[in-house]
């Protein structure tokens, strides 16, 4: 690391130079109560390929304090941005990474006519341009009076002498467990900064020096520079309306959403050089990645275009249908089944944007390789339909271990092997997704006739409704999907217990009739689950049969057990 001071308009500002400056530089401006160290772990993973800068904002960390209010202004901020872009990327223009109130303070350089040459690219993490927010709050409503319920301390720190004292006597040597305790952020050395208080104390005076003037009389600040927002959805200060709606301001718009909270480049690293690395790349003419397309703000598509979607079992019946669902919705597919052929069939049905491939889900280290394989040839997926299942009917007390074990391992197992597999792709991934696991109505029907089928639904219905709880966090949903009686060949490949070969296939041929006369067609339950993913819905149940034993196993347990008995 390479310190050097760069002064701009007589404050002397600390700088922290990483890499080779050779490379495209990255500038890193931190917030507030924050120090350019809020930015160490975002450095280790961007200095490979950058040259990344970070400094000390004005009276913050080693940098000098002003001696006037007047000087905490958003062009004196402004010129510190750009005096610390010429002193160490005085040929090439930078790109500009902010967090909190150095987004604030960025957005005042980046919306300056005269920056537009030397700033290559911005991104904005939770930090809005003043001018955007006093326009906004022009237009009153619920969503301004939710943000201003968000912003008190604002108003608090506009009191004379009470705000410093709280920093002086408590929040200052806190700080940390505060952020831990309200956001999350893990406690370790280093951070906070040791001069936490005197950076607490001192940037009140960004609030104070800018919010009245911009708010009584905001100005048309817009910039031609590409601009990404980031916004991370538990932030408890900036809400996504402020995040919104940009194009006005920044036509060259890209906004991505992190399921984290403010201080998520402490919290979630990985994500935000990986965001702001794929953004510079592109900005600097690399192939823009599929979460950076689908970012883009202005393009009209389909909902599902430029997602990838995974579906097990996906050779014929509900899986096939679901898989030319979201291919039609303008999703890339990729099918796997036990059958390659029937994969392969339906991969050339969905088109182009399709792929096969064949898969034991029963099978651990099967799926461990499909979805590392998956990773590798096309990305993480947005959404995982675990659906590959079998049939089996008879009496319990007929049941061999050996049928217990065949049904168990794919029904449940294989969905625990799907869940887990691609869950942990998708939580690294920082981005959310879905999660569809494929149950049955059988889950809460007990019948006399279904008692294993029926046991390894129901631990696929626990399990997603423990996996939903588990993943909310993450920003990735769990739907259950309970299809009910449908027309697929999961009849006719039905096995059972306690009888003669002939005698099953007859019973075969008796359910794939009962199934075919009931003629529910699979397409219409991959259009349940297409809608449960849009509209994060977490038990789905199908068809009317589905629907009214979900309602009668909530209404009236002990009637659904009678019916159990008799039937």
């Amino acid at each position: 690391m390479k310190n050097r001071t760069v002064t701009s308009d007589g404050v002397r500002l600390a700088v922290y130079e990483h890499g080779d400056p050779s490379k495209p530089t990255v500038l890193l401006v931190h917030g507030y109560p924050d120090t350019h160290l809020m930015w160490q772990d975002v450095v280790t993973r961007l200095v490979e390929d950058f040259h990344v800068v970070s400094y000390d904002t004005r009276g913050a960390g080693k940098t000098g304090k002003p001696s006037t209010l007047e000087s905490y202004r958003l062009e004196h901020l402004a010129n510190d941005l750009m005096a610390v872009a010429d002193a160490v990327s005085p040929d090439q223009p930078v790109h500009v990474v902010a967090h909190d109130w150095g987004s604030i303070q960025a957005w005042e350089a980046v919306t300056e006519p005269a920056n537009a040459d030397r700033i290559a690219s911005y991104t904005s993490i939770s930090g809005p341009c003043l001018d955007h927010v006093a326009h906004w709050m022009r237009r009153p409503g619920l969503k301004v009076a939710r943000q201003l319920l968000h912003s008190w301390y604002i108003g608090f720190f506009h009191l004379p002498v009470l705000p410093t004292l709280a920093w002086r006597l408590w929040l200052g040597r806190n700080w940390g467990q505060v952020m831990s305790l309200a956001d999350g952020v893990p406690r370790r050395p280093g951070h906070p900064a040791p001069t936490i208080t005197k950076d607490g104390i001192n940037g009140m005076s960004l609030y104070r020096a800018n919010f009245r003037p911009v708010m009584r009389k905001p100005r048309e600040r817009r910039t031609t520079v590409p601009v990404q927002v980031i916004h991370p959805e538990r932030d408890r200060y900036v809400t996504a309306p402020l995040t919104e709606n940009l194009q006005k301001w920044a036509p060259k718009l890209w906004r991505r959403t992190i399921p984290a909270s403010h201080w998520v480049a402490l919290t979630h690293p990985d994500v935000v050089a990986r965001m702001a690395s794929e953004f510079i790349r592109h900005v600097d003419g690399a192939p823009a990645t599929r979460s950076l397309r689908r970012a883009e703000v202005g393009r009209h598509r389909p909902p599902f275009t430029d997602k990838l979607v995974v579906i097990t079992g996906g050779g014929s019946g509900i899986g096939r249908a679901t898989a030319l669902a979201f291919a039609k919705q303008g999703a890339e597919v990729v099918v796997c089944d036990i059958n390659h052929d029937t994969a392969a069939e339906t991969a050339a049905l969905a088109g182009a944007k399709a792929h096969a491939y064949q898969v034991n889900v029963a099978d651990e280290g099967a799926v461990a390789k499909f979805a590392a394989d998956v990773a590798a040839a096309h990305g993480i997926p947005d959404v995982v339909v675990n659906n590959a299942g079998i049939g089996h009917a008879g009496a319990l007390m007929d049941a061999t271990t050996e049928e217990w074990q065949r049904v168990l391992d794919v029904n449940l197992w294989g969905v625990i092997h799907g869940c887990k597999s691609f869950g942990e792709l998708m939580i690294a991934g920082g981005e959310g997704g879905h999660i569809v696991n494929v149950a049955s109505a059988a889950a809460y029907l007990p019948s006399k006739v279904l008692g294993v089928y029926s046991t390894s639904k129901a631990a696929v219905f626990m399990l997603s409704d423990c996996l939903r709880a588990e993943l909310a966090s993450a920003g990735i949903g769990v739907s259950t999907i309970c299809p009910g009686i449908v027309n697929t060949n999961i009849a006719g490949t039905t096995t059972f217990s306690g009888v003669t070969a002939a005698e099953q296939a007859r019973k075969q041929e008796a359910s794939t009739r009962a199934y075919r006369r009931r003629n529910f067609p699979p397409e219409r339950v991959a259009a349940e689950i297409v809608r449960a993913v849009r509209q994060r819905r977490a038990i789905v149940p199908v068809t009317a049969e589905a629907k009214a034993a979900r309602v009668l196993s909530r209404l009236s347990p002990t009637a659904l057990r009678g019916l159990a008995a008799r039937f």
